[in-house]
């Protein structure tokens, strides 16, 4: 069984967090722990057209973000990786500068130390040196910036699927394969 932490933080595009869940629910060998911060709350409800506790109930337990104290903020809880879809460059920051004052940046805090692996779905645009230097140090530290960026050479028929490709990109980076991701395959 693995372990792995969705963290929704308050970027757009909410709806990566969401087909993670959806991707990561109908696998009988993974258990997911959501922690969705208090911006990520705010983008859920302007972005996605479903109740949080309907998202809440894709994960197998959900967490406060305020609760410094759960599970999933020690570093002895058996984690196996870590996703935040979306990363807001607030939360990349915090991760890479060591502020753990919320659940998400504490929990991938510990996913580092403990040498896991993290991807950061990250979902800002433009980006200033600032952004760039913390994306360099959280890489420093062994952790994936990820940007949202859709491949076309699948041919997407749709945002859904560009964004199921997406998260499936990610994932196979904790070491998860789902059924939608498409590999290349030069002609």
């Amino acid at each position: 069984m693995k372990r792995i932490i969705v963290g929704i933080s308050g970027a757009t595009g909410a709806i990566y967090g969401v087909r993670a869940l959806m991707q990561l629910r109908g696998m009988p060998d993974v258990e997911t722990h959501l922690v969705v911060t208090e911006s990520g709350l705010k983008t859920l409800e302007m972005e996605v057209d479903m109740p949080l506790s309907a998202i809440a109930a894709l994960a197998h337990a959900s967490h406060d973000a305020k609760d410094v104290a759960a599970p999933v903020a020690s570093g002895s809880f058996p984690a196996d990786g870590m996703i935040v879809a979306p990363c807001s460059v607030r939360s990349l920051s915090a991760i890479a500068y060591g502020q753990t004052d919320t659940l998400l940046a504490r929990a991938a805090d510990c996913i580092l130390k403990q040498r896991r692996p993290l991807v950061l779905m990250l979902r800002e645009a433009p980006l200033h040196a600032g952004h760039i230097r913390s994306m360099q140090m959280v890489t420093e530290m062994g952790g994936i910036v990820f940007p949202a960026s859709p491949v076309f050479y699948t041919k997407p028929q749709g945002i859904e699927a560009m964004v199921d490709e997406t998260v499936a990109r990610a994932l196979d980076l904790l070491g998860i394969q789902t059924k939608a991701l498409k590999r290349w395959r030069a002609s």
